[in-house]
């Protein structure tokens, strides 16, 4: 029984893995996926910074932070739409692959997007800034962990039964910017007023910034292990309403 059931969840693990796969080579291995995941994020955050009098190796976990939140969640919203629009999705939810395994497969791909593009402003940052990692193992949960909550929250924001993708882009840009705001990637928590500093921990991206922060030997607002633990508890939130919600969305024939 045991053997037959590790052989089940193994099976299901490689097929998690060949979607994640697909997902790469379909959707994210394109150089305007690409470059939008880089640039956005990087040129956003310097608007926002210009006119401040922030010293450079402040503004690199910002930007840090907010590569790994828009690269990692990016694309995930749109997977399952545009699987509506190539009616690849039907063929997709009736193969022996769960639906578990479909979505952990889509999560995989954006987790693993985001946290690789995001390698590149941690190196430019450090290159060509006073910025200096301090604390890399803090860094490194920093951006795995939130590559993970990110890429799930992406894989939620695909719940809708749409076919149409700007139909989940205006509900994506509706979630995550306020999830932004209140996050003290633009303003330290310390300095945030108290309405802001209440509504901080509703964001994972707090808690992935602030990790990012220590990891550049700045002082956490949060504590490290409260920053993962926080971070785990968004991924398998956000991975468990998605398959509630495309279950819901199935079960009515979307």
């Amino acid at each position: 029984m045991r053997a037959e059931l590790a052989a089940r969840l193994a099976w299901q693990a490689h097929a998690a893995f060949v979607i994640a796969k697909k997902d790469a080579l379909v959707y994210y291995l394109k150089p305007p996926v690409v470059t939008f995941g880089i640039v956005f994020p990087v040129f956003f955050f310097l608007a926002f910074a210009a006119g401040r009098t922030l010293a450079p190796e402040s503004l690199v976990p910002g930007i840090v932070a907010m590569a790994l939140f828009f690269t990692a969640s990016a694309i995930g919203p749109l997977v399952t739409p545009w699987e509506r629009q190539a009616k690849t999705y039907e063929r997709l939810v009736t193969s022996p692959a769960s639906l578990g395994a479909i979505l952990a497969g889509d999560a995989l791909a954006g987790a693993v997007f985001g946290a690789v593009l995001t390698l590149m402003p941690i190196a430019l940052g450090v290159a060509a800034t006073p910025a200096a990692i301090a604390r890399p193992a803090e860094l490194a949960l920093g951006v795995v962990f939130g590559a993970a909550a990110f890429s799930a929250l992406g894989v939620l924001l695909a719940a809708p039964a749409t076919d149409t993708p700007s139909q989940v882009m205006m509900l994506s840009n509706l979630v995550r910017l306020p999830l932004i705001f209140v996050s003290g990637v633009f303003v330290p928590h310390a300095e945030m007023p108290s309405w802001g500093q209440s509504l901080a921990p509703l964001s994972p991206l707090s808690y992935a910034a602030d990790l990012i922060r220590v990891g550049f030997g700045q002082t956490a607002y949060f504590s490290v292990a409260s920053d993962v633990a926080a971070l785990a508890v968004f991924a398998v939130f956000f991975l468990a309403a998605a398959r509630l919600f495309h279950a819901r969305g199935r079960a009515r024939g979307r």
